[in-house]
């Protein structure tokens, strides 16, 4: 069973809202992380995508050799490597 959770914010006059400490644990989002908005038929998808860290950069250099490119579209997706 899916645990899902309902939260609300209100948007400031300067379009910004803030994200819910209930989803912020959740999802570990910091300081930095990328919200990504996707239009749907019946409203929003929201996303977090993790801002790339040193450590991140490490790791890949670190990591099976593999494609450039395709481990930097990971990484802006969101996605460990």
């Amino acid at each position: 069973m899916v645990n899902l959770m309902t939260c609300e914010t209100k948007i400031s006059k300067g379009f910004q809202t803030v994200v819910p400490s209930d989803i912020r644990k959740k999802f570990d989002v910091i300081p930095g992380d990328i919200l990504e908005w996707k239009a749907t038929k019946n409203g929003a998808e929201i996303r977090f995508r993790k801002k790339v860290t040193i450590e991140d950069i490490f790791g890949i250099v670190k990591g099976p050799k593999t494609d450039a490119v395709e481990l930097k579209k990971k990484l802006q997706r969101g996605e460990k490597i």
